[in-house]
């Protein structure tokens, strides 16, 4: 039997105390069933052949509620001190024959089964130490673990997930593009779930991003004459970097798949998929990515590969260093990588979201003028370097 012939597994983790929900986040309601229930009930009608659950927080009270036939559920008692936690327990609880493991998240609950058969198809095919999907360019979860990466991932400790070890495998990570809005949505908050409820079908949802993608349709055009500014996210942050670049007459573009045009009035356009080649050439063009982790370093890669005069990433420092040691395996060249800004902003000991667009929005503008102040073609020299 070859390792293609075993089966793949699921852990599901679900052992966070969801602090900010207020309440048992997996026992939410969503559509007359838990929201963990949801996802179960996903996992089992995949072609995954066990399934472990992870709990922790509130275990006895989900185990009362949940249907959890054909599954093996195994309590973290250290959950309170991260992911890395789960990890650890989901993992060692598996078939010592399974030959991969989807790692799911208990607040997922809408991401298809067929997404999951998909990832395990392209892992059985391609043999690849870890399955990425995305979408539109975005990565999303669950992501597919080869046990060959298994002992990286439960030597992880604290709050720390299986992202931490995608770095050490540039050659072996495979990204798997997929039509499934779901890999993208999870539920952190009340207004999360309230959203989701309040969005419709998935077909509802995913008809309406499509009618507001296309940049030469209903979006604004964009003043050639003015800086612009590309912001990667869409988190409070964003919204604060948004309205004051719009009060220095920048032209906002916005990147970020579930984002619809009205949501956000201060931006001028947004892109719902990560692809900068769909905007036109601007030398000044300035990227500020805060994806929180979900396309760091391909927002990054594009900005530079784009030429773009200020690229910075809203990160704290340890993030950043990963980030940049992950591009450098990419064969980003050391002198580009050296002009990301990171963490972005000017140090001005901010802390609010607000504080820190201000930091951002600061740095953009002293950068912008020392490079106005540069003698003609210097800058266009620097970077055809």
């Amino acid at each position: 039997m070859t390792r293609a012939d075993l089966s793949t597994s699921a852990v599901i983790l679900a052992a966070g105390a969801s602090t900010r929900m207020g309440a048992v986040k997996q026992l939410l309601p969503l559509e007359g069933r838990p929201l963990l229930q949801r996802v179960l009930d996903n996992v089992r009608a995949s072609s995954v052949g066990e399934v472990v659950l992870v709990l922790g927080s509130s275990a006895e009270a989900i185990r009362r509620e949940i249907e959890a036939q054909n599954v093996r559920v195994v309590l973290n008692a250290n959950y309170q001190q991260g992911m890395g936690t789960s990890l650890k327990s989901g993992l060692s609880a598996l078939d010592p024959e399974a030959a991969a493991a989807l790692i799911v998240l208990a607040d997922q609950p809408f991401v298809r089964s067929a997404t999951l058969d998909q990832l395990i198809a392209e892992h059985r095919r391609s043999g690849a130490q870890i399955v990425i999907p995305t979408y539109r360019g975005f990565r999303g979860n669950p992501v597919l673990l080869d046990r060959s990466v298994f002992p990286e991932v439960m030597a992880l400790g604290g709050d720390i997930g299986c992202r931490a070890i995608f770095g050490d495998h540039p050659q072996g990570i495979l990204k798997v593009p997929v039509d499934d809005v779901g890999i993208l949505l999870d539920i952190d908050r009340q207004s999360d779930l309230e959203a989701l409820r309040l969005a419709g079908d998935r077909a509802q949802r995913e008809k309406a991003l499509l009618e507001t993608a296309d940049l030469q349709g209903r979006q604004l055009e964009v003043d050639s004459e003015r800086p612009e500014l590309v912001i990667v996210g869409r988190d409070a942050m964003v919204v604060a970097l948004a309205k004051l670049a719009q009060v220095l007459r920048f032209t906002i573009t916005l990147v970020d798949p579930l984002l619809a045009v009205n949501e956000l009035p201060a931006a001028d356009r947004v892109l719902h998929a990560l692809d900068f080649s769909m905007l036109a050439a601007n030398p000044d063009r300035h990227v500020v990515v805060a994806s929180r982790g979900t396309c760091d370093e391909e927002a990054i890669e594009q900005a530079l590969r784009a030429n773009s005069p200020y690229v910075a990433l809203v990160a704290n420092r340890k993030r950043g260093e990963e980030v940049l040691r992950g591009l450098r395996r990419r064969g980003i060249a050391e002198e580009k990588l050296a002009s990301v800004r990171v963490p972005a902003g000017l140090e001005i000991c901010a802390g609010t979201p607000e504080e820190i667009a201000l930091s951002i929005m600061a740095e953009i503008v002293a950068e912008r003028r020392k490079r106005m102040a540069e003698p003609r073609g210097s800058a266009s020299r620097a970077h055809s370097r």
